[in-house]
């Protein structure tokens, strides 16, 4: 029996910009079956509707989505459009730009004259008349290049009142403060995890000393990626999850809030019963020695 502690409210909240969103969120890739780089099988779309409603009854009010997430037939903007319109007032929806797919699913990124196009998408799939979030996604080929042209684009579409707030996504630090100098930047979306690089936990830090929310995708997956929960689990995880008679994913979502208080996290799922335990994690609190053995060469946050 799920406790009203292990909600996702349990974990504490964040504001980006002027919205307050509890801590743990929720992330839609996997509603629709298969993933969005390999779309596979369509989910069932009546689990995947009680999916939403289950977890926004959990205490999520903050869903990460896309255009791009989408199977063969079923759209992860639909869905959510479906389950839980009229929305909540508190729901923080946040999407992303940049990449798109066509009918077929072939990938292509769009020009800065593109974006609004895109983010319109987005408002007609979800239903809304302005955006909450959009995160810019950028795409390997500018891991070392300029996003002016493409976030400034995004800041016009925000003075227009398309789009409340910006946020970028597969960033570097010098990403963020290229965009920072165009417009105010309120989250960070990247790769991380157990296990990840220095460099990106640096990252991470400095997004907290700037007011940032640094959102990890892939918390859960790991080395996994896309490709969902890894096959063989690192063994400090499993260590700690036996010990404590809980999933594994449970301990990586766990340890990723430990991270800093403008850590959020978007675990996704179309599973129910991995829903709850996703949320229960939330009220999860590891303890340093458990933090070492998950992390020995970090510094505590």
């Amino acid at each position: 029996m799920t406790s009203q502690t292990n909600t996702a409210a349990a974990a504490g909240t964040w504001k980006l910009g002027d919205l307050t969103v509890n801590r743990i969120g929720f992330g839609a890739m996997r509603l629709t079956g298969g993933r969005p780089f390999d779309p596979g099988e369509p989910s069932d779309r009546e689990r995947s509707i009680s999916v939403l409603r289950r977890a926004v009854e959990l205490g999520v009010n903050h869903i990460d989505t896309a255009a791009f997430y989408f199977s063969s037939k079923r759209s992860a903007n639909e869905l959510i459009n479906r389950a839980l319109a009229p929305y909540p007032d508190d729901l923080i929806i946040t999407t992303k730009v940049w990449p798109g797919r066509d009918p077929s699913g072939a990938w292509w990124w769009a020009t800065p004259e593109q974006l609004r196009g895109q983010v319109e998408e987005n408002l007609r799939q979800l239903g809304r008349d302005h955006l909450d979030i959009v995160n810019l996604r950028i795409p390997p080929s500018r891991q070392n290049g300029s996003i002016a042209e493409h976030f400034g684009a995004l800041a016009t579409l925000r003075d227009a009142g398309l789009i409340r707030h910006l946020g970028i996504s597969n960033a570097t630090p010098e990403h963020l403060a290229e965009a920072r100098a165009i417009a105010s930047v309120v989250c960070v979306q990247n790769s991380y995890g157990v296990g990840a690089p220095g460099n990106e936990q640096e990252f991470l830090r400095a997004c907290g000393e700037l007011g940032v929310a640094y959102v990890p995708f892939f918390a859960i997956a790991g080395a996994g990626r896309e490709a969902g929960a890894r096959a063989a689990e690192d063994e400090a995880v499993l260590d700690v999850a036996r010990a404590r008679g809980v999933s594994a994913a449970q301990v990586r979502l766990a340890w990723t809030l430990r991270q800093g208080p403008h850590v959020l996290a978007i675990p996704g799922t179309g599973d129910p019963a991995h829903l709850v335990e996703n949320m229960a994690a939330g009220a999860m609190r590891l303890s340093d020695d458990e933090m070492a053995r998950l992390s020995p060469q970090q510094d505590l946050a």
